[in-house]
């Protein structure tokens, strides 16, 4: 499995962002891709997962923005469009997936992921 994350950079305050995540090498159709940060000194926290078996997505309460799926037979990307960003908002964002059978995503807790992206850095100034 490969995820490959895009679309990070820095913005001002008030500003917008899209993430994409590009997975691909699944080798069965149900599977969940999930998106975290990580913002200094603080752990990682989920932010949503996409699970392909009900075409559902969960989100942390506390998250601005919204996700959109592209897919085809081969690949899958998993966006996230964040809107309004502050300060707090600045993070390493990554992406992860996980295929384990029976698997549940609902709960955004990463050590329940088996793959990852190399991570990409958000900054938001004021």
């Amino acid at each position: 499995v490969q995820l490959v994350e895009s679309g990070g950079g820095s913005v001002q305050t008030g500003g917008s962002l899209r993430l994409s995540c590009a997975a691909s090498g699944f080798l069965e159709d149900e599977y969940a891709i999930g998106w975290f940060r990580q913002a200094p000194g603080k752990e990682r926290e989920g932010i949503l997962c996409f699970d392909t078996r009900y075409g559902f997505t969960y989100y942390r309460d506390s998250v601005k923005g919204r996700r959109t799926v592209d897919s085809n037979n081969a690949k899958i990307a998993v966006s996230l469009e964040m809107n309004n960003l502050g300060p707090e908002d600045t993070a390493v964002y990554s992406c992860a997936a996980i295929d384990d059978w029976g698997f549940s995503c609902r709960e955004l807790k990463d050590n329940d992921y088996d793959y990852w992206g190399q991570g990409i850095q958000v900054t938001v100034s004021s």
